[in-house]
């Protein structure tokens, strides 16, 4: 009953947002948003459509962009590319957007910047982490580090706890299967001995015989992709069942959901994100103070992601004076940015590069483990990567 409640607030959270948007409205300038606001990836919809609020409130606050105000235009994407080409289409034919967010997962993005690229319209990922989505084309932009990046740097945090025989839990969809990439890649460099990989479905919620392989494999160190509505009931069990090696998540796993659906289990569970909760760089705290304000629950990385992406899309219109197109693609490209997630800089490629934040949960909280830092392991792709 309670998640028929929040299903119900979101989808008027959504007609609202699109109400304040139609013809009429005070807003001169539009910037689409695609987030999945209704299906199993709701909540990660609610906290980023948050996130992107709170960049344009903000930023109407200190007098929009050349004293005009800004809309935010997002419409519900379900994370299906079914539904998200023709939300792109509606932005870009039917609103007029200048620029646009993805607030939406891989699945979803991938065929909605086929879309924003060919118009040439400004796309500013989030948190999808698929490998093609900036070699779309240029005016692609991504703030998160993709799938290959974190799944390096899951690895080099294996070896930095002094582990080295280690089991994969994969998801088996493009976010599991890009970070286990990764993971593999880096593991030689480390002399990571991978027992086993095991894969599961984004459905599957019981894992016992999973767990039961897992235990005879006897590792000294566990690496599961999956979101928090899969990594909950997967940690739990694994305690449950005695395991007590130590678990490495990512950024699905950033979200109060996750020490919400496991309890007390999810405790010591560490997490490679972009979120460092016990950051003392003001833009950081200053959003954790204003998401909880706004939406009554702690931020996760899909907020503090989304409200990056929208506040450099803002940046970047402020620069053109509200102009879209090559200008603003251009202004965006040559920026540099300190935001909730860190200072950013596109490259050639406009992927970021960056330290990646260690979280671990702590008397039921994320709080820092450590960071991870490695120019050189942790290099986005750029033009000339293959």
């Amino acid at each position: 009953m309670k998640r028929l409640v929040t299903t119900r607030k979101l989808v008027l959270a959504f007609a609202l947002s699109t109400a304040f948007a139609a013809p009429g409205a005070l807003a001169d300038i539009k910037i689409g948003l695609n987030v999945p606001l209704t299906g199993f990836a709701a909540f990660d919809g609610n906290s980023a459509h948050i996130g992107a609020q709170l960049a344009v409130e903000k930023a109407n606050a200190e007098g929009g962009v050349n004293g005009e105000k800004l809309v935010l235009v997002a419409y519900d994407d379900q994370a299906s590319a079914k539904e998200a080409t023709p939300v792109a289409t509606k932005l870009i034919e039917r609103d007029k957007v200048v620029g646009a967010v993805s607030g939406s997962y891989s699945a979803a993005t991938r065929p909605a910047a086929q879309i924003f690229q060919a118009a040439e319209v400004p796309y500013v990922v989030a948190y999808s982490i698929d490998p093609s989505v900036t070699r779309t084309g240029n005016y692609m932009f991504r703030v998160s580090s993709m799938g290959e990046v974190q799944g390096r740097g899951g690895a080099k945090l294996v070896n930095e706890l002094g582990k080295k025989r280690v089991v994969l839990v994969t998801l088996k969809n493009d976010f599991g299967q890009t970070l286990a990439r990764g993971f593999k890649e880096a593991a030689a460099k480390f002399d990571l001995d991978i027992v086993s990989e095991y894969e599961y479905d984004i459905k599957d919620r019981q894992f016992g015989s999973l767990i039961a392989k897992i235990k005879s494999d006897n590792p000294e160190a566990i690496y599961a992709s999956g979101y928090y509505f899969n990594a909950g009931p997967l940690v739990s069990q694994m305690r449950a069942a005695g395991i007590t090696v130590p678990v490495i998540g990512q950024e699905g796993y950033d979200s109060e959901k996750f020490i919400e659906i496991a309890g007390k289990a999810s405790e010591g569970t560490l997490l490679v994100t972009s979120l460092d909760r016990d950051s003392d760089v003001p833009e950081t705290q200053e959003f954790l103070k204003h998401f909880r304000e706004k939406a009554g629950f702690g931020a996760d990385m899909v907020g503090a992601s989304t409200y990056t992406a929208t506040a450099i899309l803002i940046e970047g219109l402020r620069k053109t004076g509200g102009k879209g197109g090559a200008e603003l693609r251009d202004a965006i490209a040559q920026g540099t940015y300190t935001m909730p997630i860190g200072t950013l800089k596109f490259n050639d490629l406009h992927e970021v590069n960056k330290d990646l934040q260690v979280q671990v949960v702590k008397d039921g909280a994320f709080h820092r483990h450590s960071v991870l830092h490695d120019p050189e392991l942790l290099a986005a792709p750029t033009q000339d990567s293959k």
